[in-house]
């Protein structure tokens, strides 16, 4: 579920950027949470994707 949410964020942050029509700083925000929510699968050794 993790793993989910992490793809949808980064995702729409990639979404933001491309189009230009970001919320300010949220969803730089949103990314970092989803790189976070990544490296910590990766130190539990679950699989990421």
């Amino acid at each position: 579920m993790l793993t989910t949410i992490a793809v949808i964020l980064v995702i729409l942050w990639l979404l933001g950027v491309v189009t230009s029509y970001t919320l300010g700083g949220f969803i730089h925000i949103f990314l970092v949470i989803a790189l976070i929510i990544i490296v910590l699968r990766l130190v539990r050794g679950e699989k990421v994707i």
